[in-house]
């Protein structure tokens, strides 16, 4: 069945490329390869293949840690195959002991039912949240889809896990996600007899481990938390239907979180731009995750919303949750904001002064001249009259069209233009100010109520009157934008170059503190070249 006219019109235009699915499937983990034939680790692996014929777990259970047990000395003394089976074997337990509700957080069990089962004692991470979570052994994992090459892992002792959370229904409150997946590793520390302790460490907070008098490197899986939540949440869907119908989709404007709180890294947020979501994040943020001083320093959020709205609504919508953010983490360190297309214009306006200017800019006289009261004049404050935001530090925007982009007055744009469909505040906000402004104002155009495309237009009020302010005094701001290789000359240098939808003209700002110019079309942020470039500034402006 063909996609309708408009639908194709509007894919034609869309100023950020559509995410693609991740799926994922559980499937059965396979013992690892290795040379298990000389002892202890052939029987380390008798013991892990009794464990996986029988459906008891508790039996299995049995099994499965004598299995880490023979295999844990060679295992901490760094032996490949010894590490793979040990992992195995503790995923194994884990596994099992979740399907069958009795992993040992704050008590003892005892597996097995004669002289063989063990005393198992559980140990959670420090700083573990409260409420019930379930785990899944990274191993048992299989990711498809587009953002599902790039692996940001760690070799090293112990089963990388993904832990869930379950619904959070202060999520609001406490700026994470209804439901959170967190990256934890499991090991098993033996103690006297049949005593042994099933413990949980953060691969973030911990490199390596202290056992056995031994200090190997923990073993991590900093990818599938993110896939997992993408592949789970299919957030990549909300992209073209919360361009189009926003107001139905209001409530998933906010700041999540992506990792657990730290106060001692410093936040780098990531705002998507039209039509997408935060899962077009994906690439770059795997990527950075590989690189540990990265992993030392940052830590990462995103800001989501429904793209169909004026992006200076947009903004202030960010505005507003930063505010919550100070008070529900005070003394947060000052953020680093990377923001991807119109994602880049919203970041913008949190590092720009810009009093009543634009206000007065668009409208012809200040807003103490003009009558209009009530949801309305708050709505157009928040939008129009704004200061820098004290707690970001640094700007990075990617192919953002600070000067607009002549996509958005072409026959598609308009026609896509016309699909949005606005909420009766915005209307109402706009029938306020038409309501004192002279009909022969010429400096803004109220035909109807714009929307995000509309305010992408280089003839638009807002645009023009912003690029007439600079960035804060004192906030660093770079540049990264796409060159597709079809400049208006031979050498495709920069002053015609263009990544399709934004012209190196809109996207160049002076006193950039770096400009990075890559080979590609709009998806910079997705780009080898501009994934590089992020991680570059990150490291060398890295607070030590």
């Amino acid at each position: 069945m063909k996609a309708p006219l408009h639908l194709l019109l509007l894919a034609a235009f869309f100023f950020s490329a559509c995410s693609a699915p991740l799926s994922f499937h559980v499937v059965e983990s396979k013992t690892p390869h290795g040379n298990y034939t000389e002892s202890p680790l052939d029987a380390a692996l008798r013991e892990l293949e009794e464990g996986k014929k029988t459906s008891d777990p508790m039996v299995a259970s049995t099994h499965f840690i004598e299995s880490a047990r023979l295999a844990g000395e060679k295992a901490l003394a760094g032996e490949k195959g010894a590490v793979a089976l040990y992992n195995h074997a503790i995923g194994r337990l884990v596994e099992d002991l979740d399907k069958a509700g009795s992993l040992p957080w704050g008590r003892h069990i005892t597996t097995g039912s004669d002289q063989l089962g063990w005393k198992l004692a559980g140990k959670l991470e420090p700083g573990a949240p409260a409420g019930e979570r379930h785990y899944v052994p990274v191993d048992s994992l299989d990711f498809k889809g587009k953002y599902s090459h790039t692996k940001a892992t760690r070799p090293g002792v112990g089963a990388p896990l993904v832990a869930i959370s379950t619904d959070d229904p202060n999520f609001r409150k406490t700026f994470g996600v209804h439901r959170t997946y967190t990256a934890l590793t499991a090991i098993l520390r033996f103690g006297s007899g049949k005593s042994v302790t099933l413990e949980l460490h953060d691969p973030l907070e911990e490199e390596r481990l202290s056992i056995a008098g031994r200090n190997p490197p923990l073993a991590a899986d900093f990818s599938s938390p993110g896939s997992l939540l993408l592949a789970t949440d299919r957030t990549y869907r909300l992209g073209i239907i919360r361009l189009l119908n926003p107001q139905k989709y209001s409530a998933t404007a906010r700041l999540s979180r992506l990792q657990k709180y730290d106060a001692g890294r410093t936040p780098v947020l990531f705002v998507h731009g039209l039509q997408d979501t935060p899962a077009t994040w994906m690439p770059m943020y795997e990527s950075l995750l590989q690189d540990a001083e990265i992993r030392k320093h940052y830590q990462f959020w995103v800001f989501s919303y429904p793209s169909g709205y004026p992006y200076p609504y947009s903004a202030s919508l960010l505005r507003k949750e930063l505010d919550g953010v100070a008070k529900a983490f005070p003394g947060h360190k000052r953020i680093v904001i990377v923001g991807h297309s119109m994602g880049g214009i919203i970041s913008r306006l949190m590092v720009t002064d810009a009093g009543d200017k634009i206000w007065r800019g668009v409208f012809g006289k200040g807003p103490d001249e003009m009558k209009i009261n009530g949801s309305s004049r708050r709505l157009l404050l928040d939008s129009y009259v704004f200061e820098h935001r004290p707690d970001i530090q640094r700007a990075i925007f990617i192919s953002a069209p600070h000067r607009g982009s002549a996509l958005a007055e072409k026959w598609f744009g308009r026609l896509g233009s016309r699909l949005v469909r606005m909420p009766s505040f915005l209307a109402d906000a706009r029938n306020a100010v038409a309501s004192v402004l002279t009909a022969d104002n010429a400096s803004i155009h109220l035909q109807r109520t714009p929307n995000s495309i509309d305010t992408l237009s280089p003839d638009n009020p807002f645009v023009r009157e912003v690029n007439k302010l600079p960035i804060a005094p004192g906030i660093p701001y770079h540049s990264i934008m796409g060159d597709r290789g079809k400049g208006g000359n031979k050498d495709h240098t920069p002053p015609v170059s263009s990544d399709g939808v934004v012209p190196y003209w809109s996207s160049h700002m002076d006193g950039a503190v770096s400009e990075k110019i890559v080979p590609s079309h709009h998806s910079a942020h997705q780009h080898p070249d501009g994934i590089a470039e992020v991680k570059r500034i990150l490291k060398k402006y890295a607070e030590k």
